[in-house]
C-alpha cells in the first residue's frame, strides 16, 4: 500500500453534508495528471506539464466575491464594492445545496496547509469538484508529511464546485458563480467558475483577515527573496508589473512569488507552497527560472497548444491574456530552505507605468511608502480590456485591495510602524513605459530593472546624488551601475518635454482623485507622501 491511499478508508465528508462520494484522498500529483487527461478535461503538453482550460472564466470575478457579515466581520471588515456582505442564513442555504450537490459524486480530497511559520500555520481541507483542481492545491498549498495526515485537523475548509451553478434570485448572489468567505464556520465556498485563481485568493483573504485580527501579523501580496547575507527583500506589485519575474533571481533565494507574513518575531514567511505565474509572452531567454519550472507536475491554464507538436504559443492570447502556470516552489532551484526569512532590508513597489511618467527608480520616505502603498497604482494598456483605447490608471489599496477585508489603512499603519522600526528602504520601481506613453514609448528593459534592484540591494544608491520629482516629490538618483543616465529621469526620454509636464500634472490630479476616500483615515505624514500638483 503506498502513501497516497493510506489514509483513504479513514477519510468521510459526512459532517461537511456530502454524502455517499467516491473519494479519491490525497492523490499524488502524477495521479490526478493522469485522471484529468484520461476524462478528458486535460492534455500533456511537450513539457509534460498538464494544460487545462477553465471555462468560461479565465481570472477571478471580484463582483462575485462575498464575505458572511456576521459577529466576527461585521464590525470589523471594510464593507463595500470590494467587501461585499453576505448574508449568514443564505450562505447556509447555499452551502446546503453545494454539498448536496457534490454528493454521490467523485471528489478530491486534499489535506494541505498555508503559512510556512509553524507558528502560524492554517490546516485546511480542501475538497474539489476537478482532478486537476486539486492538483492547484497541491501546487499551491503547503504539503504535511505523510506522517502527519494520521491526526490531521483541518482548521479551515475550501469547496470548490464549477459545475455548480447558483440561481441568483434564489440564492442572493450577483450571478451564477460564486466565491465566499465564512468565518465563524471557516469555510471557503467557490462555485460556477473552474478559475483556479478563486481557490488561491480565498485562502488568502481569509489570511489578510486572521493574521492582522487574530495574529498581529502584517500579510502583505508580495513576493521575496533573501540574499547571501541573509538580507530580505520584497516586492510588492499588482499583476503584470513583474513581482514573480523580478523575484527570481539567480543570485538571491526565493522565499516565494505572491504572499507573506511579517511578525512581530522579525520574520517574514511564505504563505504558499507554489508559485501561480503569468505565462503572456513567457521566454526562456526572460524569465528562466519560471520557463524551466514547467515540467510534469505543472498545470498550465488557458493557453493554446499546437494539436501536432503539443508546444504551447506563450503568444497567444486568443483565450486570455490571463494565461497561468501553477507549479510546487521546489520546481524553481534557488529557493530558501523552510520559505522563511528576516526583516527585510529593501522593500519594492513595482507599477508598470504606462503613462511613462514615472521614475525607472526612486526612493521614498515613509510618509511617501504609505501613500503609495494605500494607492497600489498601476496603469492598464490598451487592448487588455474591453473598450480600453489608451492607457487608463488601475489602482488597487495596499497592491491587493481586492483580497483585503479591512480597511487599507489598517495594513498602511503596520507597514508604516514595520518599516520605521526595520530602518527598512522603500523604492518605487516603474517598469512600464520610457520615452512616451504606451504607443509611443516603449517598455523598460528588463535587464535596466534588474540592475536598478540589484544596484539597490548592493547599497550602490545609498550614496548617489538624488533629485525629487517636481510633480510627485519622490527622490530620483541620477547614476545608477549598467543603467543609462538619461532614462534615469522620465523627461528626458520624451520628445516634448513640456508635454511631458502636463500629463505628469495629469497623472498626479488622478491619485490624488484617488486618494480622495482615503484621506479622512490618512494621518498628516500620509498626506505629505501625496504629490505635489
Amino acid at each position: 500500500m503506498d502513501n497516497n491511499t493510506l489514509f483513504t478508508q479513514s477519510i468521510s465528508l459526512k459532517e461537511l453534508g456530502i454524502e455517499n462520494a467516491k473519494i479519491h484522498y490525497q492523490l499524488s500529483p502524477e495521479e490526478l495528471h493522469d485522471i484529468t487527461i484520461q476524462s478528458g478535461q486535460g492534455i500533456e503538453v511537450s513539457s509534460e506539464s498538464l494544460a487545462v482550460n477553465t471555462g468560461e472564466y479565465t481570472g477571478r470575478s471580484p463582483k462575485d466575491r462575498f464575505i458572511v457579515k456576521d459577529s466576527i466581520t461585521d464590525d470589523k471588515v471594510w464593507w463595500g464594492n470590494v467587501n461585499i456582505p453576505f448574508a449568514p442564513e443564505a450562505f447556509d442555504a447555499l452551502y446546503n445545496k453545494v454539498t448536496a450537490y457534490l454528493s454521490n459524486k467523485e471528489v478530491f480530497v486534499r489535506d494541505a496547509y498555508a503559512c510556512a511559520d509553524p507558528n502560524y500555520r492554517l490546516n485546511i481541507r480542501a475538497v474539489t469538484e476537478n482532478a486537476w483542481s486539486n492538483l492547484f492545491c497541491y501546487n499551491m498549498f503547503l504539503r504535511p508529511e505523510v506522517q502527519e495526515l494520521a491526526d490531521f485537523t483541518p482548521e479551515w475548509t475550501l469547496i470548490s464546485a464549477p459545475g455548480f451553478f447558483a440561481d441568483p434570485e434564489l440564492d442572493e448572489t450577483r450571478q451564477s458563480n460564486f466565491a465566499i468567505l465564512n468565518f465563524t464556520r471557516k469555510i471557503v465556498l467557490i462555485g460556477g467558475t473552474g478559475y483556479t485563481g478563486e481557490i488561491k485568493k480565498g485562502i488568502f483573504s481569509a489570511l489578510n483577515f486572521i493574521m492582522p485580527v487574530f495574529r498581529n501579523t502584517m500579510p502583505m501580496h508580495c513576493s521575496a527573496n533573501v540574499g547571501e547575507n541573509e538580507d530580505t527583500a520584497i516586492f510588492f506589485g499588482l499583476s503584470g508589473t513583474g513581482k514573480t519575474t523580478l523575484s527570481a533571481d539567480p543570485n538571491r533565494k526565493l522565499i516565494g512569488d505572491d504572499e507573506h507574513g511579517w511578525t512581530n518575531e522579525n520574520t517574514i514567511f511564505n504563505f504558499e507552497g507554489g508559485c501561480y505565474a503569468k505565462v503572456i509572452n513567457l521566454s526562456e531567454e526572460n524569465e528562466p527560472d519560471i520557463f524551466r519550472a514547467i515540467k510534469k507536475g505543472s498545470l498550465l491554464e488557458n493557453v493554446i497548444v499546437n494539436a501536432d507538436t503539443k508546444e504551447v504559443d506563450f503568444e497567444d492570447v486568443s483565450i486570455t491574456e490571463n494565461t497561468r502556470v501553477s507549479y510546487p516552489i521546489f520546481h524553481i532551484d534557488n529557493i530558501q530552505p523552510g520559505s522563511i526569512g528576516k526583516n527585510p532590508k529593501n522593500i519594492f513597489f513595482l507599477t508598470a507605468d504606462s503613462f511613462g511618467i514615472l521614475p525607472p527608480i526612486s526612493k521614498l520616505t515613509p510618509g511617501q511608502a504609505a501613500y503609495h502603498f494605500i494607492s497600489g497604482y498601476t496603469a492598464k494598456v490598451a487592448g487588455t480590456e474591453a473598450g480600453i483605447t489608451e492607457p487608463q490608471p488601475n489602482f488597487s489599496a495596499c497592491f491587493g485591495a481586492p483580497f483585503m477585508p479591512l480597511h487599507p489603512t489598517k495594513y498602511a499603519e503596520m507597514l508604516s510602524k514595520k518599516i520605521k522600526d526595520a530602518n527598512v528602504k522603500v523604492w518605487l520601481i516603474n517598469t512600464g513605459w520610457t520615452g512616451g506613453p504606451y504607443g509611443i514609448g516603449s517598455r523598460m528593459k528588463l535587464k535596466y530593472t534588474r540592475a536598478m534592484i540589484t544596484a539597490a540591494l548592493n547599497g550602490d544608491l545609498d550614496e548617489v546624488g538624488y533629485e525629487n520629482h517636481k510633480v510627485f516629490g519622490i527622490a530620483k538618483p541620477q547614476t545608477c551601475p549598467n543603467v543609462p543616465s538619461e532614462i534615469l529621469n522620465p523627461r528626458n526620454t520624451w520628445e516634448d518635454p513640456e508635454l511631458y509636464d502636463k500629463k505628469a500634472i495629469e497623472l498626479a490630479q488622478k491619485f490624488k482623485a484617488n486618494f480622495a476616500k482615503f484621506e479622512e483615515f490618512a494621518n498628516d505624514e500620509i498626506m505629505a507622501g501625496a504629490p505635489k500638483a
